[in-house]
């Protein structure tokens, strides 16, 4: 039987003793890069629910509604569970609209959508405790980074890497990560950014809405820092990242974070920690294209290629991966006389 159709069974059983007879409103409202689908329902009082249709054989509820759980818990702003049924994938949630950060983001609205953005982070990162979330240990952020050479490397770029760029690629992966696992350890929503933070309306005065939240871990402090200022939907210039980033940083140490007293070293940690994102996000999005037919995402390579470059450069440790990309992408290598 068609998803819809046990989607909409269930929704007639839920609210017909509210409801009886009457045909709701049924519509998409979103899609994100799982198999997860979301659609708006519309009630007889022009109110909305978003229900959310997770196919059992490829997702599980179960994260989502625990992790919604912490999150309300620690005083953010996540959806409602107002019912649940594990076994076919479909949960019930209250809507926290349809307008993402993403919509609105621009010189003038976006201090006050980061601070609020920064202080909601913080919220969470101060509910923080070890055991409650799966650990990001370093065979999750190695698997993670591994998708770099399977799928942007091979696939999307088509290239066999020789023995040396294997070399090269597994050295700068072992630095990186031992740069992450030395942070301290905070819970992480892990796609904290610009499409996944929701602008509350008035109903909702605790912005930002928070979604997509069900693969939280247990990890490293500055991950889900650079997830939002090194979007890959939105860029900013690097004075302006700076000025955001100081900002979490200032309200994390006033409310008692395990931050860096010298910010250099924050914003290093933060730098080498989008690197491994970077990395995991070019594997992914080749992916979702070459894999599941997801194309649209080609066109967000080049923003997060940019800051992945960029890091590289700056950190002497890190410049073999960027000669690396030369050769991968075949730019040209500029020489100097050495006296």
């Amino acid at each position: 039987m068609p998803r819809t159709v046990l989607l909409r069974d269930w929704l007639d059983r839920h609210f017909s003793p509210q409801y009886p007879d009457q045909q709701l409103a049924l519509a998409p409202a979103s899609a994100d890069a799982s198999f997860r689908r979301y659609f708006r329902v519309t009630l007889p009082d022009e109110s909305t629910r978003i229900v959310m249709d997770a196919p059992p054989e490829h997702e599980d509820c179960r994260p989502f509604v625990k992790v919604a759980a912490l999150l309300r818990d620690a005083g953010v702003h996540v959806p409602e569970v107002y019912a649940q049924d594990l076994a076919q994938g479909f949960l019930l949630l209250s809507d926290l609209g349809n307008t993402t950060y993403l919509e609105v983001l621009d010189a003038s609205t976006a201090p006050a959508l980061y601070r609020d953005a920064n202080a909601a982070l913080v919220a969470i990162q101060r509910a923080s405790r070890r055991g409650v979330l799966p650990d990001y240990d370093r065979a999750l952020l190695a698997r993670e980074l591994d998708l770099f050479p399977d799928w942007y490397v091979a696939r999307h770029l088509g290239v066999v890497l020789d023995d040396d760029q294997q070399a090269t690629l597994r050295a700068v992966f072992a630095k990186i990560l031992d740069n992450n696992l030395a942070q301290p350890q905070v819970f992480v929503h892990r796609d904290y950014h610009s499409r996944n933070l929701m602008v509350s309306g008035k109903e909702h005065p605790a912005n930002p809405g928070i979604i997509d939240f069900q693969d939280a871990v247990y990890g490293p402090i500055t991950y889900d820092l650079a997830s939002l200022y090194r979007d890959a939907y939105i860029h900013w210039e690097e004075a302006q990242e700076l000025d955001f980033v100081i900002r979490y940083w200032e309200m994390a140490r006033a409310a008692g974070l395990p931050v860096h007293d010298d910010f250099h070293d924050f914003y290093r940690d933060y730098e080498w920690m989008g690197a491994q994102r970077q990395i995991k996000v070019l594997g992914i999005f080749a992916r979702l294209s070459a894999r599941d037919g997801k194309h649209g995402y080609l066109k967000d390579m080049p923003t997060v290629m940019a800051y992945l470059r960029r890091t590289c450069e700056r950190y002497l440790e890190l410049r073999p991966l960027a000669r690396l990309l030369d050769q991968l992408e075949k730019k040209p290598v500029d020489t100097a006389f050495t006296f």
